[in-house]
C-alpha cells in the first residue's frame, strides 16, 4: 500500500470536497500520520471515508469530519483547548499542532494510555491527558479558548459554554440521530453568544451525555 498516495487521495477526494480548503489544515493532514493512530487491525482502512472502530463501542470520526472540525475551530497558537473524548489521539494531535496546549479527557482508561504512548512517540509535549467523565464539562483547567466534543450530546450541557473565555469557541455534535448537527458556539462576552449549525451528521453519543426530557402522556 502506497501510504502517501492514499493520504493524497483522502485529502483530494474526501477533505477538499467537504469545503476544507485552508492550506494550513491541508498541510497538517499531510504531516500528522493518521495511520499511526488507527488500531493495527484497521490500518489498511486508515484513509477511508468511514468511522474506524476503536473498541468499547467507540469509533474514530471520519477523516472529512475531523478535518472540517479543526478548520472551523480557527485555532490560534495562544489557544488553550479542551477536547472531550481523546479516542485514538489523532484529533488530539491535530489540535496540539495548532494550539498552545490541549487538555484532553477520556472516559476509557485504555484509550488514554494508548493515545499517550502514540503522542509521546510523535514528540507532542503540549498535551495533558486525563481519565474522567467530561460529558458536562471539565472545570479543572477552565476557562478555555476552545472546546471540542468528539462525541454527540442530545442536549448540550450548559457547563461547556460557561467554561469558555470571552471570544472562546466550542464545537459539539448536538441532537439525536438522525437529526444531529455539528454546532459552533462563540462567546462574545459574558452572557452573549452566537450559535451556528455547520453541517448535519450522525456520531456516537458521549457516555453519560445529558438526555432530552422525556414526556409521558
Amino acid at each position: 500500500m502506497d501510504l502517501e498516495q492514499a493520504r493524497f487521495n483522502m485529502i483530494e477526494q474526501q477533505i477538499r470536497p467537504w469545503d476544507v480548503l485552508d492550506d494550513t489544515i491541508l498541510g497538517l493532514l499531510q504531516r500528522v500520520k493518521r495511520e499511526a493512530f488507527v488500531p493495527e487491525a484497521y490500518r489498511p482502512m486508515a484513509f477511508m471515508d468511514i468511522e474506524i472502530p476503536l473498541g468499547h463501542g467507540e469509533t474514530m470520526l471520519s477523516p472529512k469530519v475531523e478535518a472540517r472540525l479543526v478548520q472551523e475551530l480557527k485555532l490560534k497558537p495562544s489557544d488553550k483547548v479542551l477536547e472531550v473524548g481523546t479516542g485514538s489521539g489523532y484529533m488530539t494531535a491535530l489540535l496540539a499542532s495548532l494550539a498552545k496546549h490541549v487538555h484532553s479527557v477520556e472516559i476509557v482508561p485504555e484509550f488514554k494510555a494508548a493515545a499517550e504512548q502514540k503522542l509521546v512517540a510523535h514528540g507532542f509535549t503540549n498535551i495533558t491527558l486525563e481519565v474522567g467523565d467530561a460529558a458536562r464539562g471539565w472545570a479543572a483547567h477552565a476557562p478555555y479558548d476552545v472546546i471540542v466534543l468528539t462525541g454527540s450530546e442530545p442536549v448540550l450541557a450548559d457547563e461547556f459554554v460557561a467554561q469558555l473565555k470571552p471570544g472562546g469557541r466550542l464545537i459539539a455534535f448536538v441532537g439525536m440521530a438522525p437529526a444531529m448537527a455539528a454546532r459552533r458556539i462563540q462567546v462574545i462576552e459574558s452572557g452573549v453568544q452566537t450559535s451556528q449549525d455547520l453541517f448535519e451528521t450522525s456520531v456516537r453519543a458521549l457516555a453519560h451525555a445529558p438526555q432530552a426530557a422525556q414526556f409521558v402522556f
